[in-house]
């Protein structure tokens, strides 16, 4: 059976206290020790988890049984270290972005009293990883091989978020400087690599599968399962309804170099194109609108649903090819793919 949030949940105060822990003992006072708890609490809980999530359930996979207590302890420990670097992640992004609301609540730099203590506690949160890796794995023989690996699709995504900052800044919008190529280096590097692959490389090296052919083909299947996964989200953003989404697209208004916005400058006319550069990016309903209509004149929901099943049909053929000698199982790929494949949020 599939963990449920409730039980990853039920982890995290244990880790909470260990880094709050670790502070008291260099002498933080106790307004700097409730200030850290408050930071880790508001910043990490409170999504669906779903990274890490798949970090336990796809060792149980791996094992091909249910975890033991401790098995579950340290896969769910590993799972919240891709939590905290979604945190580290969301809180800076929230900033570069003026975000408003993140989760239902406030952004953290705009909660009362933070404004931009919250770049330090961005960086705080990502430190948190690295002391978990060395109080629960520095005796594992794969301990430096975690190191690398959060450090490295670190670098991965944060190299993503440039090319997205440099290709689509809010404040300039410039059509010409989006392109597919653009897009696919910013969907794999920004989103790919640290929500997909990470989660199933760090499975692989606590339940031991880890050689670099498993590694291999897993990135192989994951990367390009993560780049249909942003596709998706860019058609859901235009096309979805709010209401099932759970949120209100933003990507026309925010200038995002997103998926249908690369369609519709492929095929535009020279007269959608001049709508399209006189409306996209801009912070005004009537013109997302205007942007919107070109979208359904260019018949891009029918374009997007025929790109969803040549997608979906290539990354069935990768997970078909996967070679399970050395304990990978194709059923970790069938799973991310099938809570996918035709979501509607």
């Amino acid at each position: 059976m599939p963990t449920t949030l409730k039980e990853f949940e039920s982890v995290f105060p244990q880790l909470v206290d260990d880094l709050v822990g670790h502070a008291k003992a260099y002498g933080v006072p106790e307004n700097g020790l409730n200030w850290y708890r408050q930071s880790l609490n508001h910043n990490t809980v409170g999504g669906k988890c779903n990274r890490g999530i798949s970090v336990v359930d796809t060792c149980s996979l791996l094992l091909n049984r249910p975890l033991n207590e401790q098995e579950y302890f340290r896969s769910a420990t590993l799972g919240w270290c891709t939590e905290l670097l979604q945190a580290f992640f969301l809180v800076s992004d929230d900033i570069m972005d003026s975000s408003k609301t993140r989760r239902g609540s406030p952004c953290w730099y705009l909660m009362p009293s933070v404004g931009m203590i919250a770049i330090n506690d961005a960086l705080m949160l990502e430190s948190a990883i690295f002391l978990l890796l060395k109080k629960y794995f520095r005796e594992e023989k794969s301990y430096v091989d975690l190191l690398e690996l959060f450090h490295e699709v670190t670098l991965q995504t944060e190299l993503g978020q440039l090319m997205d900052l440099l290709t689509a800044p809010e404040d300039k919008v410039d059509l010409t400087s989006f392109s597919m190529e653009k897009f696919t280096f910013i969907v794999i590097y920004k989103t790919a690599y640290y929500s997909f692959y990470l989660p199933v490389a760090l499975a692989l090296h606590l339940a031991g599968f880890a050689t670099p052919k498993n590694l291999q083909q897993a990135k192989d299947v994951l990367i390009p399962l993560g780049e249909y996964f942003q596709a998706q989200d860019d058609y859901l953003d235009a096309f979805g309804s709010p209401e099932t989404i759970g949120k209100i697209g933003t990507d026309i208004q925010d200038n995002k170099c997103s998926w249908l916005i690369n369609q519709a400058l492929k095929c535009a006319s020279p007269e959608q194109r001049a709508v399209l550069d006189a409306n996209y990016g801009i912070k005004d309903t009537e013109k997302e609108l205007r942007v919107k209509q070109i979208y359904a004149e260019m018949k891009l929901e029918e374009v997007y649903k025929a790109y969803e099943e040549e997608r979906v049909g290539e990354i069935r053929r990768l997970i078909a090819e996967v070679n399970e000698e050395e304990g990978l199982k194709k059923s970790v790929f069938e799973g991310f793919l099938q809570k996918i494949y035709k979501r509607q949020k």
